[in-house]
């Protein structure tokens, strides 16, 4: 067992995902402190509209993606793909934000049926650029591998959401709209940062063949993400619909404790991307895996208890007593990411090495499906308990499928 820790630990990818996670270890401490103080000073109330307008911004961001990051990710950051990502990126934002201008009103009286969601969710449209423009920085830096430099990037960006929140503070006006007038501000200037230490990419050509073979493999990658978009936020908008916005910002405070799992999920799968590309022998991808797998394991389990000792008291001292009740669901949802967090070598292996994204959408369906259909009888019965049960039974889902399948894959070949 010790040789095979060594041998994991001398590995570039060990290295590479140290750098990537340590990077975003702190980006989500600057993240959760940001959250914390944006929690305790709009309340549970404000805190659900504000909560609902991200979870928004997030939504429609990885919608209007359609699967750039990852294409870009798959083709490990070639000049000719940074430029059209990047372009496709800016006509996408300049659709979301003219389309759901008009949109808004109508689809937040249908589906919510609280107006006062329509300001901050029109102002999310704006995050959604800010948003597109920062991911296409992150996943370039990922693409070559300047794993460094991502790091920076992204720490930055949430460095000055957390300032954001201090400025707003000092002014007296910590409101919901200032709350995220600061939080669509700062992915913005990590953009800038990022774009200057991507290789000059400007010149680059792009013709009907270059966007062919972009959007060949993509069009799976973004049907899957937009399934798993929705099924994955579906915790939060089944709620707004059901639950009053303080329960909302109560559950919201569980999910944003969570929140830095994901990002661990995102760092390790963006440093074995391109390595799984390249592997061209099943002998290797196999060994390969089982080191990850390992890691990965060992992440969770590591996790889930520092995770309930830091969220109770984190909850209990400095959130103050009104959130007392997102304890419980925390539990659950870091059980439920814990889950998530060991699916990494199925899911990566899937896109990358098999290259059959459209696997996910099969998954994807069935894990929406199960998400909207069993969240919402969940959610109506026990509150945001719930909604935290659901992401669990989805991510066991998530897990269970993609991991069969490959199994079966590899035992063909």
């Amino acid at each position: 067992m010790k040789e095979k820790l060594e041998g994991i630990m001398s590995t570039k990818t060990f290295r590479d995902s140290a750098v990537s996670t340590f990077g975003t270890v702190v980006n989500g401490l600057l993240g959760v402190a940001y959250y914390i103080l944006i929690a305790r000073f709009l309340g549970p109330g404000d805190y659900g509209v504000f909560s609902v307008a991200v979870t928004s911004v997030a939504l429609i961001a990885s919608i209007a993606n359609v699967g750039i990051d990852t294409g870009i990710l798959r083709f490990r950051g070639e000049p000719k793909f940074l430029k059209l990502g990047l372009g496709l990126k800016v006509i996408s934002s300049f659709l979301v934000l003219g389309l759901g201008w008009f949109l808004v009103p109508p689809v937040v009286e249908a589906v919510f049926t609280k107006p006062e969601l329509i300001f901050p969710l029109r102002l999310s449209l704006l995050g959604v650029g800010s948003a597109l423009l920062f991911s296409f920085a992150a996943s370039a830096l990922q693409a070559l591998e300047k794993f460094w430099a991502w790091t920076f990037v992204n720490v930055f960006s949430n460095f000055l959401r957390l300032l954001s929140v201090f400025f707003l503070l000092a002014v007296g006006s910590v409101t919901v709209a200032g709350g995220l007038y600061g939080y669509i501000a700062a992915p913005l200037a990590g953009f800038a940062v990022g774009i200057f230490v991507i290789p000059n990419f400007w010149k680059e050509k792009t013709d009907k063949k270059v966007l062919s073979e972009f959007l060949n493999f993509n069009k799976w990658i973004a049907l899957f993400t937009l399934i798993t978009a929705v099924a994955s936020r579906a915790d939060i908008f089944i709620s707004t619909r059901l639950l009053s916005l303080t329960e909302v910002g109560i559950y919201s405070v569980a999910v944003s404790l969570t929140s830095i799992i994901p990002q661990i999920v995102l760092a390790i799968a963006s440093v074995v991307a391109p390595k799984l590309s390249r592997f061209t022998t099943k002998g290797d991808v196999i060994r390969y895996l089982k080191k990850l797998q390992l890691f990965v394991l060992g992440l969770a389990v590591l996790g889930v208890p520092v995770g309930v000792v830091v969220g109770r008291v984190l909850i209990g001292a400095i959130y103050g007593p009104e959130y007392a009740g997102s304890f419980n669901p925390l539990v659950v949802l870091l059980i439920s990411q814990a889950i998530f967090l060991i699916s990494v070598p199925a899911h990566t292996s899937i896109n990358y090495y098999f290259s059959r994204p459209s696997v996910f959408v099969w998954v994807a369906l069935g894990y929406l499906l199960l998400v909207s259909g069993l969240g919402y009888q969940l959610i109506a019965r026990f509150g945001y308990m719930g909604a935290a049960w659901t992401m669990l039974l989805g991510n066991v889902f998530n897990f269970v499928v993609p991991g069969t399948w490959v199994i079966r894959e590899f035992r063909k070949k």
